[in-house]
């Protein structure tokens, strides 16, 4: 039997505590332990972005960290992307540009794209394809995903 770690993090802007054993994956404590199944699980070994959250002011894929490293730490995942408001501007780009299909790589994209428009809020549609370069659609194909975040990006320069 092995010991379980207590975890204490902020997730969505709420705080969080968890027990979780020390081999569980980020992604398995995000879906199995918080029940946040908006994170998907796609490859499991860091290839696909299927489970892309924003950790610490970076992008990471949640299979890849180790639940007891969001010890202390500031994790976004897409149930957190939504405001009371409404959809963020990202994630109504992506209805209104058909840029999902399946839904398996849809919060990735949304986690990764929201990251870039932060840190680029009018990024060129190489830059897109770049930063999402670590995300992997296999039912739309990229250019509805790159048409949502260039419009996502005009719509909040207009605001």
């Amino acid at each position: 039997m092995s010991s379980k770690t207590h975890v204490q993090t902020r997730i969505n802007g709420e705080d969080v505590e968890f027990l979780c054993e020390p081999r569980q994956s980020l992604l398995e404590c995000l879906r199995d332990v918080l029940g946040l199944t908006g994170t998907k699980e796609g490859c499991n070994d860091g290839n696909c972005g299927a489970c892309t959250v924003y950790m610490d002011g970076r992008i990471v894929d949640s299979c890849l960290v180790l639940g007891v490293e969001a010890e202390g730490a500031e994790i976004t995942t897409i149930e957190g992307v939504a405001s009371a408001d409404g959809l963020h501007p990202i994630q109504q780009a992506f209805l209104e540009n058909a840029a999902l299909q399946c839904g398996i790589c849809t919060p990735g994209f949304i986690i990764s794209s929201k990251a870039l428009l932060e840190a680029e809020p009018e990024p060129s549609e190489g830059r897109i394809r770049l930063w999402l370069a670590g995300n992997l659609c296999r039912c739309t194909g990229y250019d509805k995903i790159v048409r949502a975040v260039t419009d996502a990006s005009e719509k909040m320069a207009a605001n």
